[in-house]
């Protein structure tokens, strides 16, 4: 029942996102629904490659990720059409339901949030810190080998 049930998550997520595209970019309704129609089909891919035997120790998120990078890649027959309607969908449109969601599973364990008090922040500080720190210095380090910069 877990996969029916992630499977109508995406799907509705996917609708939400092609809406937030829409209003909030002026996107064209059918072209966003077109892309985020085969982001759903790129997510549960990897979510259903996530749930065979063999591949179920590493994290959903690698094998979304690795047919993401497949389906985008000169390898794959139909990567130009793939990027060409994805390149349509708003990176805040998507995070807008992400996050909606994230704010409604801390509501949810509001008991937790509260027993963990004011740690919480300096650990997320270091977090937040680090991850803007290390994704600079390997952006910068990308760019400088590729001599964009």
């Amino acid at each position: 029942m877990k996969i029916l049930e992630t499977l109508f998550l995406l799907i509705l997520v996917g609708i939400i996102v092609a809406a937030g595209n829409s209003v909030g970019y002026q996107i064209n309704i059918v072209n966003s629904l077109e892309a985020l129609v085969v982001l759903v089909i790129i997510s549960a891919i990897g979510f259903l490659l996530s749930r065979l035997p063999l591949l179920n120790k590493l994290p959903v998120i690698l094998w979304v990720s690795v047919v993401a990078a497949f389906v985008s890649s000169p390898v794959f027959p139909w990567h130009e059409k793939i990027i060409t309607l994805t390149d349509q969908v708003s990176l805040l449109a998507v995070c807008t339901p992400v996050l909606a969601y994230a704010g409604l599973a801390i509501g949810k364990d509001l008991a937790l949030f509260k027993r963990i008090s004011w740690r919480i922040i300096p650990v997320s500080l270091a977090v937040f810190s680090g991850t803007f720190i290390f994704a600079s210095l390997i952006a910068q380090l990308t760019l400088t080998w590729e001599g964009v910069i």
